[in-house]
């Protein structure tokens, strides 16, 4: 372990410690900062659970004519924004640098030209200002996003650990159990696609027009289209995946849905992408399929962790930016009610990429004494498994 990590534990997490327990003493505030895709954000939370205040830039009138996201375009966007973006949310907040606890920064996954846009602006703010730096997992700070949202009388971080959570998002499917801070079993990830992808992708093959704000972009364009379609229309010609073979496996595939449709769409042609009933009709059933898919496997994590494991889960937890679709999280609802488990979801706007995540999953790993050194480097591919193994 390194020195500068055994100062922090010896001296400034002592003192968090104490803080915590007294009652005169102000909750802990960290700042986070979010910059692994194409969303520049940052957000001040507190150990008390309150959101001080958040910032979000998008670029979506970058993209969009591209078709998709622009790794170089998306890091010259997050340089232009970010400084306006951490001042602006100092200033929400009424507070300046000095007057934060901790530093979080997205470190990984994400998009190499990305991520170290916010990296390096968090090490030099943490370094300059002699601050705690957090190198937050992306998909860490998905997942712990509920324990900040969730009402409970308490005010405490809920749910409690053990709970199973689905994270998904245009980079990633998975599903795992969530044991403690920085210790999650695997139990399985998609094999080709993230869902995410190839609901983007799909939208793009109908022709569907972005929609505009935070909560936009080509996901929440096929999720409106979905909303007036006949999901029956099409369903037939669509691929079950993992049904004939692999039922019994924890693991996602949505490759061969997506490229069903592709065929639908420009081969054979049975969808005409300029009637909207069509593209509504299609865009229906490869939502459908989707979660009837996730579902499955679902079905198959609970039974092995609840039966077999005999493990004490709390709640299933669905977070990232597919979370927010309204289809999914009614039929995941009722999945987890038949297995007297709760879903808990983080609010729609707190599903997409967001600083508010980051500065929460810093501030649990802040108080769990994981802080890290100014020297950290970006993790373009950082397994989550791998977090427990981290000295």
């Amino acid at each position: 372990m390194s020195l500068l990590r055994s100062i922090y534990r010896s001296t400034i997490l002592g003192r968090t410690s104490t803080r915590l327990l007294s009652t005169t003493q102000r909750p802990l505030r960290v700042l986070g900062i979010e910059t692994s895709c194409d969303d520049t954000s940052a957000a001040i939370v507190t150990s008390d659970r309150r959101i001080l205040s958040e910032v979000v830039r998008g670029q979506q009138e970058i993209h969009e004519p591209m078709g998709g996201i622009v790794p170089t375009l998306a890091s010259k966007g997050h340089s232009q924004n970010l400084p306006g973006v951490i001042s602006e949310t100092l200033e929400l907040a009424g507070l300046t640098i000095q007057d934060l606890d901790a530093i979080a920064v997205t470190r990984g996954p994400g998009l190499p030209p990305c991520l170290p846009v916010g990296l390096n602006a968090g090490k030099v703010l943490a370094a300059v200002f002699k601050k705690p730096l957090i190198g937050v997992h992306h998909m860490e700070a998905h997942a712990l996003t509920a324990r900040l949202t969730t009402e409970n009388e308490l005010n405490q971080p809920s749910p409690a650990f053990p709970f199973m959570t689905l994270l998904i998002s245009g980079g990633h499917t998975l599903l795992l159990t969530a044991n403690a801070i920085g210790d999650y079993d695997p139990l399985g990830t998609t094999l080709d696609n993230a869902v995410g992808e190839a609901i983007d992708k799909t939208a793009r093959l109908l022709k569907l027009d972005w929609v505009k704000g935070r909560r936009g972009g080509p996901g929440a364009a096929l999720e409106l289209a979905a909303s007036t379609g006949d999901p029956t229309r099409f369903m037939s010609r669509l691929p079950k995946p993992m049904l004939e073979r692999n039922t019994s496996v924890i693991a996602f595939s949505f490759s061969g849905l997506k490229s069903a449709v592709a065929r639908l769409v420009e081969m054979e042609k049975l969808v005409d992408t300029s009637n909207p009933q069509d593209v509504s009709d299609m865009a229906a059933a490869f939502q459908l399929t989707c979660i009837q898919h996730i579902e499955q496997k679902i079905k198959l994590a609970l039974n092995q962790e609840l039966i077999v494991n005999k493990k004490p889960l709390t709640a299933l937890v669905v977070s990232g930016g597919v979370a927010s679709n309204t289809l999914f999280r009614t039929r995941l609802e009722a999945l987890a009610a038949s297995y007297d488990l709760p879903l808990i979801c983080p609010p729609p706007q707190l599903c997409t990429d967001n600083g508010v995540m980051i500065a929460w999953a810093g501030l649990e790993r802040f108080q769990a004494g994981l802080i890290d050194d100014y020297t950290i480097t970006t993790l373009p591919k950082w397994p989550l498994e791998s977090l427990k193994f981290r000295e």
